[in-house]
């Protein structure tokens, strides 16, 4: 499918990661011009492998000036971007998400595209999330994910914009999630499994599927409200086991599964670093979730779905991780 709008631009922040990456992808795919801010451009040129290249445009998304120069003739700004390696994240979101509000504005209102996350809302009393469930996260992460929905709140709808809540990516392309630093190991063969769950209920996200949809809704903005708050709803595991199943399933055989170190992350989180981050998010994998894509059908008529078992074998593909017998069992 094509945008009838040849002419209609985007400006990605945060296109060498997975989720900018990839509906930079979707959106070239259907006719726009997209723009891309990088701080070293040939880097990221070379390292594209997501079909035709965006523009790169020379800049910092943590520069005020870089942004509101890059987002110039834009009417979409995706703010997919974190700070490098992730240091000072909690100084510099806020401020970060304040340069994509300041370009959008010098763009003339160019809407703000944010992935939402369900840090946001309180795990174990939060089970249903749709966009008018309150927003009561205790956690470092989820004040400050609460703190940019608001500040997109309050500037529509002189600033209109679109958050798509999903649970945990997994994907081609992705590789700073769950299912490829803690399940399985990159460039490896699959030997085991590492499991993060601790009960049912988990939702994940399947990269190409997410991606496709934040570039059908992008495409109907006459569609979406000033301030849109939509779920996708993705893959719930609601056993706990699925996601393991599917790993076995696309390797071909039955593989041994090892639960995450939990305990261990709760022992060294007094001492900061990643064990506190990953405790922070330990009652996300504990208690089930639900996010409500009642909305979301309404605007796009379906949410896309790659079947589980089809979704993880192309992931694991991408990742290097099925090796010949993995492979031939696929094609038997």
């Amino acid at each position: 499918m094509t945008n009838e709008n040849t002419a209609a631009t985007a400006l990605i922040l945060g296109a060498t990661g997975g989720i900018g990456g990839a509906i930079g992808a979707a959106l070239r795919r259907r006719g726009w011009t997209v723009k891309a801010l990088a701080r070293d451009p040939a880097q990221a040129a070379a390292g594209w492998q997501n079909g035709p290249s965006p523009l790169w445009i020379a800049g910092d998304a943590m520069n005020e000036a870089d942004v509101v120069a890059a987002a110039a003739g834009t009417s979409v700004i995706v703010h997919a971007v974190n700070p490098p390696g992730y240091r000072n994240w909690d100084r510099l979101v806020l401020p970060m998400i304040g340069n994509s509000l300041a370009a959008a504005r010098a763009a003339g209102g160019a809407r703000i595209i944010l992935p939402g996350t369900v840090y946001n809302f309180e795990a174990g009393t939060t089970t249903v999330v749709d966009s008018t469930t309150p927003q009561s996260a205790r956690s470092r992460k989820g004040a400050i994910r609460t703190e940019m929905e608001r500040l997109l709140e309050e500037a529509a709808p002189d600033v209109p914009s679109l958050i798509l809540r999903a649970g945990d990516f997994f994907g081609p392309g992705i590789r700073q999630s769950w299912f490829a630093q803690t399940m399985v190991t990159p460039g490896a063969p699959v030997r085991r499994i590492v499991n993060p769950a601790i009960g049912a209920g988990h939702s994940w996200a399947y990269l190409p599927d997410l991606a496709e949809t934040f570039a059908r809704l992008i495409e109907k903005p006459d569609r979406l409200d000033a301030f849109e708050r939509l779920q996708f709803e993705g893959h719930v595991d609601a056993s706990g086991t699925e996601m393991i199943e599917a790993v076995r399933a696309a390797v071909g055989r039955d593989i041994p599964v090892r639960a995450f170190p939990w305990w261990l992350m709760r022992c060294l989180a007094p001492f900061g670093g990643f064990p506190r981050e990953v405790v922070e998010v330990e009652p996300y994998w504990r208690h089930p979730m639900r996010l409500d894509n009642r909305r979301l059908q309404r605007l796009l008529g379906n949410e896309p779905h790659t079947p589980l078992d089809t979704a993880v074998r192309h992931t694991l593909e991408a990742l290097g991780c099925l090796d010949q017998r993995g492979t031939l069992s696929q094609a038997a």
